[in-house]
């Protein structure tokens, strides 16, 4: 397959991410409260044998039945084309919530058209939660109220919130590997936003914060310090449900900048403007 990929080839590739994530989310569930003993990848940074097995089984299945180049936490990167079609996977997204117990953790596997997310599927064992979605080819050229994709919670159609008053806004977000003092600090960005939303949320899994925008649950989402394999699904699932993805400055979703804003579209610009008047 060469290009961007027509409908019908997403709808048969969403198959096959759908079906190895649930193959691979089953594999770690077997370790979920298990005591399991994770390494250090940094001080704060945990990775199981479960992960490592994970990503093992992902890049294998994605391989044999694609043949497109896989991307992974674990394993890194293969060398592809800049604008290749490329598999991002993540094979246990919220480690750490998954070592400890904490049931919101995920596998993501999402693919992306060179900096494009174009379809994923997150599936949460823990939670029985699955989303997936898909990116329309002409999805840049959709009007206001045509939809540039479809996007399933459970099999069901999920689309982001109605929300329009940011005051009134349920949103997530995250907090870097690096620390307080890193580059990509957040917890001023925290402090002055909860002070402005009904609330926000910090739960340890950027992709399935993503997917609950999409689903509607948090009207909007926003982290820096990430990586493709933490976004490339939830993008996809996000814009599939109708909502609206950028980077802190409004410019267009590049998966593979580090940082990304998500929301219902309704309340995106308050939220870029928030972020903007905080010092980060």
């Amino acid at each position: 397959m060469s290009g961007a990929p027509t409908m019908k080839e997403r709808e048969e590739l969403l198959a096959i991410a759908l079906d190895v994530t649930r193959q691979a989310a089953k594999l770690v569930e077997k370790g979920w409260r298990r005591g399991v003993r994770p390494d250090h990848k940094g001080p704060v940074d945990l990775v199981t044998e479960f992960d490592r097995q994970s990503e093992e089984f992902l890049r294998a299945a994605l391989h044999a039945r694609t043949r497109f180049s896989v991307t992974g936490e674990e394993g890194g990167a293969e060398s592809s084309a800049t604008n290749a079609l490329t598999w991002y996977v993540d094979p246990i997204d919220g480690t750490t919530n998954f070592v400890h117990g904490h049931p919101f953790y995920c596998v993501s596997v999402g693919l992306a058209h060179g900096a494009e997310a174009i379809l994923g599927a997150v599936v949460a064992p823990a939670l029985s939660c699955e989303w997936t979605g898909l990116i329309a080819p002409d999805a840049a050229d959709a009007g206001p109220h045509d939809s540039p994709g479809i996007s399933l919670r459970n099999g069901e159609p999920c689309h982001v919130s109605s929300a329009d008053r940011f005051v009134d806004s349920l949103l997530a977000t995250g907090f870097p590997y690096e620390g307080r003092d890193g580059p990509n600090s957040n917890f001023e960005a925290f402090v002055a936003i909860k002070k402005q939303c009904q609330a926000v949320r910090r739960c340890g899994s950027a992709a399935l914060d993503l997917c609950l925008v999409a689903d509607g649950t948090y009207d909007g989402y926003w982290e820096r310090g990430l990586k493709p394999w933490d976004v490339t699904a939830g993008a996809a699932i996000v814009r599939g449900a109708g909502g609206e993805l950028s980077h802190y400055d409004a410019s267009g979703l590049d998966i593979r900048r580090g940082e990304v804003i998500a929301t219902n579209g309704k309340i995106h610009a308050a939220l870029i403007d928030a972020l903007a008047r905080v010092a980060v």
